[in-house]
């Protein structure tokens, strides 16, 4: 049995599993994923190289972007007149990669 001094730590929070459950709602998304493959890839880019790598207008991959950047995914950084996007979530990278060893890169 063990002692009060011994007694495992506390379980995780609700709180920070919201966090984490809206974090990996968004990855659930395949347009979203392919962004993280891109970014990982390239380092940064702006919206018109990553819509077109997606196949998809610019509205609509800002909104992507923007969906990822409000929990933390991605940041924006201001290059002269572009704006450029990059990982700034490690964890996103971690899954990219289970993902990858999971035989899904083609």
């Amino acid at each position: 049995m063990k002692t009060k001094k011994e007694r495992a730590p506390a379980g995780l929070s609700m709180e920070h599993l919201a966090r984490v459950a809206e974090t990996l709602k968004l990855l659930t998304h395949p347009r979203r994923l392919k962004i993280i493959d891109i970014l990982a890839r390239s380092g940064s880019a702006p919206v018109y190289q990553i819509a077109q790598e997606l196949g998809l207008a610019s509205a609509a991959t800002s909104q992507h972007l923007n969906q990822m950047r409000r929990v933390g995914l991605i940041a924006a950084r201001r290059q002269g007149r572009e704006v450029r996007y990059a990982v700034c979530d490690p964890r996103a990278l971690t899954i990219l990669g289970c993902i990858r060893k999971s035989g899904g890169h083609s």
